[in-house]
């Protein structure tokens, strides 16, 4: 740049020196006269010093001009707010979402079963726009609490909708011990009358909305926002995850009537997740069974294993070392998997109960094992259950559990993958795809 200024400058100084030069110019003369000691050939004519003052000219006004943009766009670059990444749930949500009402997207309760059981969405052109009758016929067609069951989303298939900020609390309930839901109840009962009215209930919406805020560097007035009426709370986004609306979705209906006016009591509370675990285990546990009452040993391992990120071989090893140990192969009931599958919402609490039991990370016994679920979880597993886990997870054969191990694996079950997004490329992404397969039931 410093190159360029000096070249400038001097071009700048010829310009001068030669506008002085042609005021000299005389027809009786073949020479130029000026300053001292510079003498100018005649062969140089009037035509060509212009050009060259034209040339300069033009070259140092282009100059000015890059400069000036340059200046601009770094002064925008300045301004342009920052572009957050999306987390894993916000693209999963926007993948599954199939329906939009006023610009913001949502769930159908179908679209929510998908999300958790299925690796990608069903294939469709496009969103479907809802309307203000549509939106109408969601709340007539919305059971009460007194019909909720276990088949609740199955049963309204597409004919309702789910928010972002209600996707992220439906995820929390999958994974809560039934420990949990007492505590869960009483942050939505905030005025301690063990009841929780509409406006309690949707304080968990503006909880989710003010993370979701906080997270992408929006400001908020300490104090202010939180005096704001709950729908005006509500971020817009460019996503359209949060959107300031007054809908009713297909959660508040049923929880509190097409009117709001009903209230939420602790035990349809608990029933209600209850309800929704048991509706998730129900359509994995059928996806490998096709309708026999019972899974093979081996698609219970394959269940447990589905949502880890094991690479091919080692998950080829708990494959391979389950079925060179089994011997007693009757299957695994739903009850034998639910009761397994609500001992891993109770993981925290079995990872303390071994720490103290063990005193220093040793392997435990399957005795040691079961009694450990019946602390945490007050049911016992069934002896052919425990002998498949220790059949999949002990390495050497020695009837020990490594429960680190095992501890780690069962998380990812347990949230499903969500808590990590590993990008496989080239020959690993060949062995992820083939991994995937080999989980898929057939």
């Amino acid at each position: 740049m410093a190159t360029i200024n000096r070249l400038l400058r001097g071009m700048q100084t010829i310009t001068i020196n030669c506008n002085r030069q042609s005021r000299l110019f005389s027809n009786s003369s073949n020479e130029f006269r000026g300053f001292k000691g510079f003498k100018y050939s005649r062969n140089v004519t009037p035509i060509q010093v212009l050009s060259a003052v034209g040339g300069t000219l033009a070259i140092y006004t282009l100059y000015e001009c890059r400069k000036n943009q340059g200046v601009e766009a770094a002064a925008q670059a300045k301004v342009e707010p920052k572009v957050v990444k999306l987390t894993m749930r916000e693209r999963r949500f926007i993948r599954f979402a199939s329906v939009e009402y006023h610009a913001q997207i949502y769930m159908t309760p179908q679209d929510f079963l998908e999300s958790v059981i299925e690796a990608d969405p069903r294939p469709r052109l496009k969103r479907r726009m809802l309307t203000d009758e549509d939106i109408e016929a969601v709340k007539s067609k919305t059971p009460g609490l007194k019909e909720g069951s276990s088949r609740f989303f199955r049963n309204l298939s597409d004919k309702g909708i789910i928010s972002y900020t209600e996707y992220l609390f439906l995820l929390s309930v999958l994974t809560k011990p039934q420990s949990g839901f007492r505590i869960a109840f009483n942050m939505f009962d905030t005025d301690g009358n063990e009841k929780v009215d509409k406006n309690e209930f949707l304080v968990m919406e503006k909880i989710f909305s003010h993370a979701w805020k906080g997270k992408r560097g929006m400001q908020m007035a300490e104090g202010l926002d939180m005096k704001l009426p709950i729908q005006e709370a509500y971020v817009d986004d460019e996503e359209g995850l949060q959107r300031r609306h007054t809908v009713d979705t297909t959660l508040l209906v049923h929880f509190f009537g097409p009117k709001g006016n009903n209230q939420l009591n602790f035990e349809n509370f608990r029933q209600f997740m209850l309800s929704l675990q048991k509706e998730v285990l129900e359509l994995e546990f059928n996806e490998f069974s096709k309708g026999l009452p019972t899974i093979s040993e081996v698609d219970f391992a394959k269940i447990l294993l589905r949502y880890t990120y094991l690479d091919t071989d080692d998950y080829d090893n708990y494959i391979d070392r389950l079925l060179d140990r089994i011997k007693d192969t009757r299957g695994i009931t739903f009850e034998e998997f639910h009761v397994f599958c609500q001992f891993l919402n109770n993981l925290d609490d079995f990872n303390i109960a071994m720490r103290m039991y063990t005193l220093a990370d040793h392997p435990i016994s399957k005795d040691e094992f079961r009694r450990a679920v019946k602390i945490c979880t007050g049911t016992n597993l069934s002896i052919h259950l425990v002998n498949t886990v220790f059949s999949i997870f002990d390495e050497d054969g020695d009837g020990l559990l490594s429960y680190r191990e095992f501890i780690a694996i069962m998380k990812d079950r347990l949230h499903r993958g969500a808590k990590a997004n590993i990008k496989y490329e080239g020959w690993d992404a060949f062995k992820s795809c083939i991994k995937t397969e080999m989980k898929t039931p057939r």
